[in-house]
């Protein structure tokens, strides 16, 4: 067996499997479909695992008796239509609709009791190897439209407490396989219906959500006395069963394999008529009034909800429930907001939106007396603004054991206002000590006055502005329960300069001792007012700031300047670099005392003093250095005033500016402190790195000597691969016979 051969036998092996396990298979619904004559029907038929084109072709046919096959109609064919049914398919009662590559609907669009019989939905092969069926059939029956509803209502108008029986009488034609249900359904006003009981259609009774409790309790009873009668009889009715009432006949087929799902075939609905429910005696009023009207807020608001002129209660009880709204009465836009309710057994039951208030004891709802009803909130808030009303539900015993309702009355409602007094608070700054020379004592007081607040507390902020209108700068506050914390003054050194105290009842001190330059500018109050809640938790009521006092002493002392210098803007990689900064004082005096400074270096553009970014070097006026990162630089003090960076085996990621920033500070002979000036910084300095041309391309050039010398052994060892697998198979390169004649003639 020859190399070919070999390979050819797994290819066979493998078509063959393929063929046995996609065999065609065309589905239809289970059968029967019943349908009632006049309907519009559609019967959907599908094709899967079958081979060749994605998009099939359908032919739909009647079967007739005799095995006698009519065509109707074909998605590829159209002349497939057989002539007794062209003039139904050209006006379209017969149609087809293709709903995929693998699916097609056979339509009616008034399907005919003639139209009974079996279907057939073929389709033409287009597989390779037969296998599976192309052709499934489906049992169509058309019923007559048989249905026939008659409803009653023996008494339309009955009083509170009295039955009221509702009449079905359904009658139909017999068919097997259908089954029958009624169903009873009541119409309020305008409102959709609403289902009340329903019966089958496998004998089961399905009662609406609104009336299961009225089912249990043996108010709602079936009278089923057979002969097509179906009646529905509800005892003991009360107002709310007034209304249009339906009696709605539905026939039914079972559907799907084993028949375990219900499909309706057709559903008449028939009103039955209006039943009017006259009210008993029980003619009771409710009043409503503002026992308690708030005139501001955080005050306490009572109303009482009062039923009057009660009569035939007897063994009745009496249910409240409160509703609020934000808008004014008589409003018909106006959005009722359930608070709480006191139900029959006198249990409370909370809306959703005031449920928590209601947990905390916020507010309350109780009985006063038998016939009194109360609201309270402890202490109103101003959201609470709006109309309030009751309503009065009465509840009568039923013979089970439970309460139906009787009556339901409602009350005006009364509206709780008042004028808002709005909560503000007043801070007024004064100067109280001079800060006229650098090393002294800057002192002033903040003076808070409150109103429409109770209980407040107060958050004080001492804040700096270094020019009027400039960015502000938090100091130090104290909170309104008189905790102490330092805000944005970072200097450790000075931790202990800044002081703020509460030396009144509403009166708050600032003081700033050993005054220096950095610290002219302007000083404020931020203060914020605070109340409790019901939780007395702290929220927020009101802020204000002061007018802002001045620090504005003449600077006496020396001035500063610095600058950068570079011995060399332009090295090679590995190389070392320094750079210079140097500070230079003018003005100088005998009496400056000594000067000390912080340098710090900074890399690449900006202003690095102001935004934030840490320095690539530092060092700090007692000559500590530190590093950000682990840079390969350093920084030595050379003399008095000049501080040199070094950058040592220069690398591309060191080319960029350089900065220099330094911090005078001074100390003072006659009081031996140091004060800080202000700071520096200097111009710019661009260092550039020199890349050498073979350092630049000996890298690329090795990777392209490499790339070329494995392709050209990779095109060798192809070639020399397809030329020995040609040349073994090609008999025109096999060696010839040679023949006999030219051999003689050689010799």
């Amino acid at each position: 067996m020859d190399k070919g051969t070999g390979l050819l036998r797994p290819v066979i092996l493998f078509i063959a499997l393929v063929a046995v396990s996609e065999s065609r298979v065309v589905k239809v619904p289970v059968s029967p479909l019943v349908h009632v004559e006049g309907q519009a029907v559609s019967i959907r038929c599908n094709v899967s695992d079958y081979q060749g084109p994605r998009d099939q072709d359908f032919d739909w046919s009647m079967i007739q008796a005799g095995e006698k096959v009519l065509p109707l109609v074909s998605t590829f064919e159209d002349s497939f239509t057989d002539s007794t049914v062209k003039d139904r398919v050209n006006n379209g009662d017969i149609s087809y609709k293709k709903l995929g590559d693998d699916s097609v609907e056979l339509r009616f669009k008034k399907v005919r009791a003639t139209d009974s019989g079996v279907y057939r939905c073929s389709t033409p092969s287009t597989d390779s190897v037969i296998s599976g069926n192309y052709h499934a059939d489906v049992e169509l029956k058309v019923i007559g439209d048989s249905l026939k509803v008659s409803p009653a209502i023996p008494k339309s108008a009955v009083s509170e407490g009295e039955s009221v029986e509702l009449q079905c009488n359904t009658t139909r034609g017999f068919t097997e396989h259908t089954f029958l249900s009624v169903s009873w359904s009541i119409r309020k006003g305008g409102d959709p219906l609403e289902e009340i009981l329903t019966f089958g259609p496998d004998d089961k009774i399905k009662v609406g959500s609104n009336y299961t409790q009225r089912y249990t309790d043996g108010g709602l009873q079936l009278d089923l006395r057979g002969g097509g009668f179906y009646g529905l009889v509800l005892k003991r009715a009360k107002p709310s069963d007034q209304g249009e009432y339906v009696c709605t006949a539905q026939e039914w087929v079972r559907q799907g394999e084993g028949g375990r799902t219900w499909r309706k075939i057709q559903e008449k609905p028939v009103v039955m008529g209006t039943v009017v429910v006259s009210p008993t005696d029980l003619q009771f009023k409710v009043t409503l009034t503002a026992f308690l009207n708030p005139q501001s807020t955080g005050e306490p608001t009572e109303l009482r909800c009062g039923v009057v002129d009660l009569l035939h209660l007897q063994d009745g009880r009496l249910a409240v429930t409160w509703f609020y709204s934000t808008n004014a009465p008589g409003d018909v836009s106006q959005k009722k907001i359930t608070i709480a309710s006191l139900n029959e057994q006198g249990a409370l039951v909370p809306g959703n939106e005031h449920k928590q208030r209601l947990d905390s004891g916020d507010i309350a709802v109780t009985r006063k007396e038998s016939n009194v009803f109360a609201l309270r909130m402890l202490q109103t808030r101003d959201a609470d603004m709006g109309s309030y009303s009751c309503m009065v539900t009465a509840w009568m015993p039923n013979r089970q054991g439970g309460w139906d309702k009787a009556k339901e009355v409602q009350s005006t409602p009364v509206t709780v206002q008042w004028t808002p007094k709005v909560a503000a608070v007043q801070v007024v700054a004064h100067r109280v000590r001079e800060a006229s020379t650098g090393g002294s004592t800057f002192e002033m007081t903040c003076q808070v006055t409150g109103q429409n607040l109770t209980n407040p507390g107060y958050t004080v902020l001492i804040r700096f502005e270094e020019t009027l209108g400039g960015k502000s700068r938090k100091v130090l506050s104290l909170s309104q329960d008189s905790v102490l914390q330092s805000e944005e003054w970072s200097e450790p050194s000075r931790i202990d300069s800044v002081v703020l105290e509460k030396t009144g009842q509403l009166e708050y001190r600032f003081r700033l001792y050993g005054v220096q330059v950095t610290d002219r500018g302007f000083y404020y109050c931020d203060v914020t007012a605070w109340t409790r809640d019901q939780k007395q938790e702290w929220i927020k009521a009101a802020s204000r700031q002061s007018n802002k006092i001045e620090i504005a002493f003449v600077h006496t002392g020396p001035v500063f300047n610095i600058s950068i210098h570079s011995e060399a803007n332009s090295v090679l990689p590995g190389d070392t670099v320094q750079m210079k900064c140097i500070i230079s004082i003018l003005d100088a005096s005998p009496n400056t005392g000594d000067l000390a400074f912080d340098v710090r270096w900074f890399q690449n553009a900006g202003h690095p003093v102001d935004n934030g970014v840490p320095p690539l070097i530092s060092m700090d006026r007692w000559g500590v250095v530190k590093k950000s990162s682990s840079n390969d630089s350093s920084l030595e003090r050379t003399d008095h005033h000049t501080f040199v960076l070094s950058l040592h085996k220069i690398q591309d990621r060191d080319v960029g500016e350089y900065y220099c920033s330094a911090t005078p500070w001074l100390l003072s002979p006659a009081t031996g402190a140091w004060s800080k000036e202000k700071d520096l910084t200097s111009a710019s300095s661009y260092l550039s790195v020199q890349m050498q041309l073979w350092e630049s391309l000996k890298m690329p050039l090795g990777y392209g000597v490499f790339a070329a010398v494995i392709a050209g052994l990779l095109s060798v060892l192809l070639g020399l691969a397809v030329a020995h697998c040609c040349f073994s198979r090609n008999p025109m390169h096999m060696p010839r016979p040679r023949n006999k004649l030219m051999d003689l003639e050689m010799d």
